[in-house]
């Protein structure tokens, strides 16, 4: 894809603070961190990917992006149309015994589009997102991340994805994801391996390879922004948890959730830049 395609939709956000405070601190050694990418390493507009929000600026953006495609229907209908498809694909996957199941975006536009072309279909799916869920880094990542990596902890993330997801980091920073120090054995997106958050496959998946590695789970700190997404099932798998607090749009505390009433994660952040003082590194 062209890229002045992908800039031209790239606008600065900044993190809308919430009324949670900072506190907690992890007393165990940490070997590896984990995270979770939408709203907690970038800001997400629309708090997480597949939240689809059409505005009047929005639809205008996505009318011109359908006349650059031959799309003739309205940004309304075709949102629709999407996620009805996305809808019956889940139902289908409960069906094989997926408890969260995850689609793959590319295959689910090539159902609802005319487009025969799978890079054309890639090249549209990513401009779609990219206008109806702005992203961001957030505050501090490049350093927060760059201090870990020079520290020699180990880093993975874990997270709901797509397969544009990973380009994130391309595009702002200009750098391969691995160039930050993640490790490509520890990377665990939901696209690739069918189940989303908060099924505990992908937690289990990670927790069985860094046991390959000489890593117990009481030695790993998961870090992100939903308390039923990632602090739940992280904490079922054995991790530390940080929930990350630093942006109103993305937080869920998730307070009217019963399987939640007694999870409470280890620590709270309001900044990355904050995991350099909480943590205790082996």
């Amino acid at each position: 894809m062209e890229k002045e395609q992908i800039y031209k939709h790239i606008t600065p956000l900044i993190p809308i603070p919430t009324s949670v405070l900072p506190r907690g601190r992890i007393l165990k050694s940490i070997k590896c961190l984990l995270f979770d990418i939408y709203g907690t390493l970038f800001i997400s507009d629309s708090g997480d990917i597949g939240n689809i929000q059409i505005s009047a600026f929005t639809s205008n953006k996505l009318q011109n992006l359908f006349r650059r495609y031959g799309i003739k229907e309205s940004p309304e209908v075709v949102k629709n149309t999407l996620l009805h498809e996305i809808m019956n694909t889940h139902e289908l996957l409960k069906k094989r015994g997926i408890d969260f199941p995850e689609i793959q975006i590319e295959k689910i536009w090539k159902t609802v589009l005319s487009l025969d072309n799978d890079e054309r279909i890639r090249q549209f799916a990513i401009e779609y997102e990219m206008i109806t869920n702005r992203v961001y880094p957030m505050p501090n990542l490049q350093e927060v991340l760059y201090f870990f990596s020079a520290a020699d902890l180990l880093m993975g993330l874990v997270s709901n994805a797509q397969f544009f997801t990973p380009m994130l980091f391309k595009w702002f920073f200009k750098k391969n994801i691995l160039d930050f120090g993640f490790h490509r054995d520890l990377l665990f997106f939901s696209y690739e391996i069918g189940y989303a958050k908060p099924s505990m496959k992908l937690y289990d998946l990670a927790s069985e390879t860094l046991k390959k590695r000489n890593i117990t789970p009481e030695e790993v700190l998961y870090i992100g922004n939903d308390i039923l997404n990632d602090v739940y099932p992280a904490q079922k798998t054995g991790f530390k948890t940080a929930l990350f607090a630093g942006d109103k749009r993305s937080l869920h505390l998730r307070e009217d959730d019963r399987r939640c009433s007694n999870t409470k994660p280890d620590l709270i952040i309001t900044n990355l830049i904050q995991l350099k003082k909480y943590l205790i590194i082996s």
